[in-house]
């Protein structure tokens, strides 16, 4: 009889289930205590998959909520692009990068000027317009040499070398280099053996303009070297040196008739210094950082510079003068240097008449507690100072005292940076700003400051980030959207998010073919004039690699103005240069009798809501006595 070949139908389930082709597959059971260990490694696993899917889940849904912005055009970036910059008339647009400077059409995205040098790796670029066809170009590159060009009839001309020297060992390094608004003046922040100290140029824009016309038809890359360009020198050298020694002073009286001329008022006996008080402040300061002493250095660094316009108290007829806030010459320049609670002004007017190498400050600003951000609004009325740990004030600058001082909750502290929310230019006597403060823990509020306590709080702007992912990389204020910000997030979504309204508006899509270059620094700039947002991406490759390979870097466009959503929040080209009227006022007196009008007209106003109030809750409890004297009757 012979013996029947095994057949698949005869089978049984548990013997398909155990059977082996290789006996080697065979795994003996785990022993204690390994067995318990396996079983709570899948049950970890399983529980952080569940949570995965329930994120993934909610963030999917979240973004079907609000409605997506589709890219509207891109075109190729120059390699290792690193900065952006737009003219302010829309017409240009700027590209710093590993081989030098272009400047493309900013309809077209077309090339329309190189220049171009071997090793030249631009990281920092400025551009602002200078008359009608001309444009001044501000540069840092990677070896901290600064440099000024112009565009003038579509061609790039080399007018300076900030700081330029044979010996490269002696040769100060640039750190920022920033223009003022029509490039009337430049701030150059300069380092060397640990000490820091701001350079302020004049630039001799009539003697360039003269200068281009003739350079115009010679070499297409013309140099230093080859044009006798108009020299310019430095204006004022602003360091962290001692600030000035207080007076003995008893009261503001004598506080009126020691300044007699002055360019700012106090708020009162806080505003009156003396010499204790500094002493105080550098002993505080010495007891909190006195341990690392040794390691940060004796010398601080600049914070942050803002160029400022004529507002407030100013020599003058003491009438109302009318400026607008586009091609306005500043009238000062205001900075604070780390570890510092002081906000420090200089007037760049008095300067032009005669060179200061150590100038003295014309107005200073005293805060409680020490410096750690800043921003000016878009008319420079209001200056907004983020103050350790968790303090926001507002100053203004037109009384000359502070509008407001917000407190942020502890759990969102510390203030890392702090923006005005722009769409419009306050009214003359405005007082009350929105402004949008980020927090080192991620969080996102919006702040509402005024006069009156009863307007002032902050709230949290959109979800609290519960990933870092989801941490906010860069912020700024949408200038033609009314109420709106832009924020980038380290996992590389974009977002539109009413400051105000405190509500995501929409959320701005690239294609799945391009990926935000530098999550972390995102490299983009904003067309105030035709509503545009450019932005480097880089693109995808299609190969069968499990890790995308990045190859070429492109100009990503987003066009606000043709998507309906914005309507609403759009502001008009050219709807931010209308005339604001500014006060301005001779003498110490006035400005105190101005503000003396502003507080009394506030106290009036909180007067006449607390006896409305009153009124409404004598009202209710007449109408309840009654009801309650009527239901004892019956």
């Amino acid at each position: 009889m012979a013996i029947p070949e095994p057949s698949e139908q005869d089978w049984g389930e548990k013997d398909s289930e155990s059977f082996l082709t290789d006996p080697e597959e065979l795994w003996d059971r785990l022993p204690q205590p390994y067995r318990m260990i396996d079983k709570v490694l899948d049950i970890l696993l399983g529980t952080a998959w569940e949570s995965i899917l329930k994120r993934e889940t909610a963030r999917s849904a979240s973004q079907k909520k609000h409605p997506n912005l589709m890219l509207s055009a891109d075109t190729e970036l120059p390699e290792c692009t690193s900065c952006l910059a737009c003219s302010g008339d829309g017409r240009y647009l700027a590209v710093g990068h590993s081989q030098g400077v272009s400047v493309s059409c900013a309809v077209s995205l077309a090339c329309v000027s190189s220049w171009l040098e071997d090793g030249l790796d631009i990281t920092a670029i400025r551009m602002t317009g200078v008359g009608q066809e001309a444009y001044l170009i501000s540069t840092v590159d990677d070896m901290g040499v600064a440099r000024v060009f112009a565009l003038s009839a579509e061609k790039i001309y080399l007018l300076k070398i900030v700081n330029k020297t044979e010996d490269i060992n002696q040769r100060n390094v640039c750190v920022t280099f920033d223009l003022s608004e029509g490039g009337d003046f430049g701030a150059v922040l300069m380092s060397c053996n640990g000490a820091f100290w701001l350079d302020i140029y004049n630039f001799p824009l009539k003697s360039w303009l003269a200068d281009l016309k003739q350079a115009a038809p010679q070499s297409q890359k013309p140099t230093v070297g080859d044009v006798n360009w108009t020299h310019c020198s430095v204006l004022m050298k602003i360091t962290s040196g001692k600030l000035p020694t207080g007076k003995t002073l008893q009261n503001p009286a004598e506080l009126l008739k020691k300044a007699e001329q002055v360019g700012g008022m106090g708020s009162g006996q806080n505003h009156m210094i003396g010499v204790h008080q500094w002493k105080d402040q550098d002993a505080a300061f010495r007891s909190k950082y006195g341990s690392n002493s040794d390691h940060v250095g004796t010398q601080p660094r600049l914070g942050s510079m803002h160029f400022l316009q004529l507002c407030g108290v100013a020599g003058g007829s003491g009438a109302e003068a009318t400026t607008t806030q586009t091609g306005e010459v500043p009238e000062s320049i205001c900075l604070w240097w780390t570890g510092s609670h002081n906000l420090l002004q200089y007037s760049l007017c008095k300067a032009k008449d005669k060179h200061d190498v150590d100038p003295r400050p014309a107005m200073l600003w005293p805060n409680a507690q020490e410096i750690v951000c800043s921003a000016v609004s878009q008319s420079t009325r209001f200056i907004a100072l983020g103050l350790e740990p968790d303090l926001v004030s507002v100053w203004d600058r037109q009384t000359g005292s502070p509008l407001s001082v917000v407190v942020v909750s502890a759990a969102d502290s510390v203030l890392t940076r702090v923006m005005f929310v722009e769409g419009g230019i306050p009214a003359a006597f405005s007082r009350r700003v929105h402004l949008v403060v980020s927090c080192r823990s991620g969080t996102t509020l919006t702040l509402t400051a005024g006069a009156s306590a009863a307007v002032s709080g902050a709230e949290t702007l959109g979800a609290r980030p519960g990933e870092a992912g989801r941490r906010p990389s860069a912020i700024t204020s949408v200038a033609f959207l009314l109420g709106l910000t832009l924020v980038l997030q380290r996992n590389g979504e974009l977002l539109i998010l009413d400051a105000i309204n405190k509500a995501t508006v929409c959320c701005l899509m690239a294609p799945a073919t391009h990926l935000l270059a530098c999550p972390l620094d995102p490299v983009f700039t904003l067309d105030t004039v035709r509503q545009i947002l450019f932005m480097r991406g880089d693109q995808l490759t299609s190969q069968r690699s499990e890790v995308p390979e990045r190859i070429q870097s492109h100009l990503l466009v987003f066009r606000f103005g043709d998507h309906a959503l914005f309507k609403p929040h759009m502001v008009a080209p050219g709807g931010s240069v209308q005339p604001v009227t500014m006060i301005t006022l001779d003498t110490l007196e006035q400005a105190c009798n101005r503000y003396l009008q502003h507080r009394s007209l506030i106290a009036g106003q909180e007067s006449h809501k607390a006896v409305s109030i009153t009124c409404m809750q004598t009202q209710e409890n007449v109408h309840k006595v009654r009801k309650r004297t009527s239901l004892n009757s019956q």
